[in-house]
């Protein structure tokens, strides 16, 4: 009778378990991160040297609580979800970058300023045609320098997304270390251990959003992960948590860095939001470039067309424009004040607009509004394909989330069977020990 009550009081508390356990999974069925738990049952095998040769066992124990996993769909997941980081982020700056090129309608009063030419040369002697080219140039000049300052703006934006990003990624790391340690000190297959598993696969995940990486788990589930892919640097192992860095060289050009061990070595992300930041740098110096070399054909034609011409008064035209510290810091040079030092000839007399029709020949063959629409039309193709590349990424990411659910998730129509199987089978264990108390009660009563 005592084996009996053995036997029946370890399904109790076996099954106990079990109930808690699927408990749990229904409890967590739309908690994020978390991964379906499954109880490993096992018999209490029966002593050896028992005088009945054909006597049961001991009963059952549990031997652990096991977290559902699936290591390719996880990896895959990660993979497939710094891809798209990347070019959802690459397709941000590229939308700030169209931002700066059309916020200031750089292109529009270009036209306008040529435009503006082309009225006085009809008409060189009048006074409001050539008041109006003045304030067009004016006007082009604010145009070129505000949009100078708006890539300016999206620079600093970049700077400070590139620090942001490096510090959380730093952030990250020290807590899945910290995870690490949690997972050392915890008993396999236990529920704590479970948890903490969830809280790095969690971490994993996040990480996979700042830069591609790689990850290798020991015999006992602790993360040692390279950032960069698998040729990249290590940024936790073991104990030891590296540190990101942001910077932005001389020429403009941005670079992220990991330190270890006092070891620093760059990387180069190919996903995530660091891969991101660094194609939309790439992608603002590229255009600064091609602005700033638009600016400089700009100020320099239509200086060079003042300065061979003879203004209202018949003297020598002076220069129109003066530039900053940067070629996009275009201003109406202070010597240039009003429209009648417009040089709209070449000493023909008051009619005479030879000039402005050099400068349309200078329009033409410079192309400045053709270069600037190039510009724009460019910057947009790509931030086009960027979003088809996204929607194609959206798909495949979606469908590596899909597969993992179905590897880890929970499912409510298994948990409801294991439910009732569990329920069933403690309430048999409970009648199991009733039973062994009634007998051996039976027994005692014997007179």
């Amino acid at each position: 009778m005592s084996d009996m009550l053995s036997i029946g009081a370890s399904g109790v508390r076996a099954y106990q378990t079990a109930l808690a356990t699927v408990g749990e999974n229904i409890a967590n069925v739309s908690t994020v991160g978390y991964a379906r738990r499954a109880v490993t049952l096992n018999e209490v095998a029966g002593g050896s040297g028992s005088i009945n040769g054909y006597g049961a066992g001991n009963g059952v124990y549990l031997s652990g609580v096991n977290r559902s996993t699936d290591a390719y769909s996880a990896t895959a997941l990660r993979a497939t979800t710094s891809d798209l980081t990347r070019t959802t982020k690459g397709a941000e700056w590229l939308d700030r970058i169209q931002g700066a090129l059309t916020g200031n309608q750089l292109t529009t009063r270009v036209t306008s300023f040529f435009g503006s030419a082309q009225a006085l040369a009809a008409e060189p002697d009048s006074t409001a045609l050539r008041t109006g080219m003045f304030s067009a140039a004016s006007s082009a000049a604010i145009a070129f320098k505000a949009t100078g300052q708006a890539f300016d703006q999206v620079d600093a934006d970049l700077d400070t997304a590139g620090n942001q990003a490096a510090q959380s990624l730093t952030s990250l790391a020290g807590s899945l270390t910290k995870i690490n340690e949690g997972i050392s000190r915890s008993q396999p297959g236990s529920t704590a251990a479970a948890q903490l598993m969830d809280q790095r696969d969690t971490i994993l995940s996040q990480m996979s959003e700042l830069v591609d990486i790689d990850t290798k788990m020991d015999s006992i589930g602790r993360a040692s992960v390279s950032i960069g892919g698998s040729s990249g640097p290590a940024f936790v192992a073991g104990a030891m948590t590296g540190t990101v860095s942001y910077a932005r060289d001389d020429n403009g050009k941005v670079a992220f860095s990991v330190t270890l061990r006092n070891t620093t070595t760059q990387i180069t992300p190919n996903g995530g939001t660091l891969a991101g930041i660094m194609d939309g740098a790439e992608r603002v110096d590229a255009i600064r470039q091609e602005l700033n070399a638009i600016a400089g054909e700009f100020v320099a034609g239509i200086n060079g067309n003042q300065t061979a011409g003879k203004d209202q008064t018949g003297a020598t035209g002076i220069a129109m424009f003066s530039v900053g510290d940067s070629p996009t810091d275009i201003s109406v040079s202070s010597l240039f004040t009003a429209g009648s030092q417009i040089a709209a000839g070449r000493g023909g007399g008051v009619r005479d607009a030879s000039n402005l029709g050099a400068l349309e020949t200078i329009r033409t063959s410079k192309g400045y509004e053709t270069s600037l629409t190039t510009l724009l039309i460019g910057n947009a193709t790509a931030y086009k394909q960027k979003n088809t590349i996204a929607d194609a990424q959206t798909a495949i990411r979606d469908g590596a989330a899909t597969a993992l659910s179905a590897a880890t998730g929970v499912n409510l129509d298994s948990e409801a069977v294991d439910l009732i199987r569990f329920q069933q089978a403690y309430a048999a264990s409970s009648r199991v020990i009733q039973i062994a108390r009634e007998t051996m009660q039976t027994i005692l009563d014997i007179r």
